[in-house]
């Protein structure tokens, strides 16, 4: 059975731990330049609650998500077909390889620069990602905020 299709669509409700201090039209505005600019975002997450928590905080804060990938080949695959910007990557995903094996096909090939968001943050996990040039780390459990924040973070400053 397939999985049902997780195509971004506008969202009405924020979600529960979104930012508040600032409009969220302010919000959208600010990011939607962003966007413009080719600031689409491949997610790659095997746990589909987190993945969806994921797209809907994002395509709410005025991002592009321009696929979601449970595994490194599928995402490999979309990144090839929709050149994101950006990769938001778990490391434990479905799979024989992982996701810092995703991310460094994706750096290497298309020069898609990641921003990982795993459980798995140790010495030795971070220093097999550091090749990649990782543009942020975000630990497990995180915040929809948190994400959102590091996502504009990376996106307006790659370096």
């Amino acid at each position: 059975m397939q999985p049902p299709c997780r195509t971004p669509r506008p969202r009405s409700a924020a979600p529960p731990d979104q930012p508040s201090g600032e409009p969220r039209e302010k919000q959208r505005a600010e990011t939607a330049g962003q966007a413009d600019a080719g600031s689409g975002i491949l997610i790659v997450e095997d746990d589909f609650l987190i993945a969806m928590q994921a797209e809907i905080a994002l395509v709410d804060a005025g991002f592009e998500v321009v696929g979601v990938a449970a595994a490194a080949d599928e995402a490999l695959a979309l990144a090839r077909e929709r050149r994101p910007a950006i990769a938001v990557m778990d490391i434990r995903v479905a799979g024989p390889r992982d996701g810092i094996d995703a991310a460094g096909d994706l750096f290497r090939e298309l020069g898609v620069r990641s921003v990982f968001a795993t459980a798995h943050d140790d010495q030795l996990t971070r220093a097999r990602a550091e090749p990649f040039a990782p543009l942020g780390w975000l630990t497990k459990p995180y915040t929809m905020a948190s994400l959102i924040n590091v996502i504009r973070a990376a996106l307006s400053n790659p370096n």
